[in-house]
């Protein structure tokens, strides 16, 4: 990211890869944790944690085109939160008409946002099995495909944000400097990531969900502060964010044996506990710039 000389790392996590275990879930948005990884580094300069040799993006493409889809309440979820987390940064932009979700999913957020009160709202997702298990009402929002920047006009848009995403894509520098220029003078970008060095993260270590295949880079306070910096932005904001999930959501993320899981869901099932809403921070950051 920050175009440092590879001897300029350190070893983060050696490659974890059985191609036995991969699905068409692998590449799907909050799956099971699969706690398998690409041979990862860490920049000793902006601190990100990255794939040392990636996949292509066409290779990419692909798999998330083809993942499946099964994660609609946890999407709604999801959103929710990030709709809470984004009240500040609204309350600073000048205007709030056209919005941009890179990584839409079935488009949730787009419909959030336009309760809220933009006009204009538009989404970009690659996983045709998403798309399909969007409502109807969401579909015209939603563009199959990766991110382009040529497909906006430039200082078009006064909101983009790509949440959960930048993980995903083979160079966040490339989506932070087109969602500069795209935005209008004194909009915003915000993204949400997972945060390596936070609490929770740091103690699961390799069975932390983030450790995952899909993931071709890993951020923490300081890396997605660099690239924030670094892409033009100023009124740089971060903080932690805190999600809301279901009790069986929170279990399915854990680094528990399967077998396990499925007794304490039962049990969980029984004392009607298991669809009961449960807020914290387990290690995730919302980071916001404006133009």
């Amino acid at each position: 990211m920050c175009k440092s000389e590879s001897t300029l790392s350190r070893l983060f996590l050696e490659e974890r890869i059985d191609p036995t275990k991969l699905s068409e879930f692998s590449f799907a948005s909050r799956k099971i944790p699969e706690f398998m990884n690409h041979r990862m580094v860490r920049c000793l300069r902006c601190d990100l944690v990255y794939v040392e040799s990636p996949p292509s993006q066409e290779v990419l493409g692909k798999a998330y085109h083809v993942a499946s889809y099964d994660s609609a309440e946890e999407a709604n979820d999801a959103a929710n939160s990030y709709m809470a987390a984004f009240g500040p940064i609204f309350n600073k932009m000048p205007l709030k008409e056209s919005a941009l979700e890179i990584g839409t999913g079935t488009g949730v957020l787009l419909d959030l946002l336009s309760r809220y009160g933009f006009t204009n709202v538009v989404g970009v997702e690659p996983s045709a099995a998403a798309i399909a298990a969007a409502p109807e009402s969401r579909r015209e929002w939603i563009r199959e495909g990766l991110f382009n920047e040529d497909d906006f006009e430039p200082a078009s848009l006064d909101f983009i944000c790509c949440l959960m995403t930048m993980e995903h894509v083979p160079d966040p520098r490339v989506i932070a400097s087109a969602a500069m220029r795209l935005l209008r003078p004194g909009g915003a970008f915000v993204t949400v990531t997972h945060d390596y060095g936070g609490t929770v993260n740091r103690l699961l270590g390799k069975r932390s969900p983030i450790i995952d295949v899909e993931h071709m880079q890993l951020f923490s306070h300081k890396s997605i502060g660099y690239l924030l910096e670094a892409s033009g932005y100023r009124e740089i904001m971060i903080k932690g964010l805190v999600n809301s999930y279901s009790v069986g959501y929170w279990l399915r993320l854990s680094p528990l044996p399967v077998r396990t899981k499925m007794h304490i869901r039962s049990l969980l099932q029984k004392l009607r506990l298991h669809d009961r809403k449960f807020s914290m921070n387990v290690g995730n950051l919302v980071a916001a710039g404006f133009k």
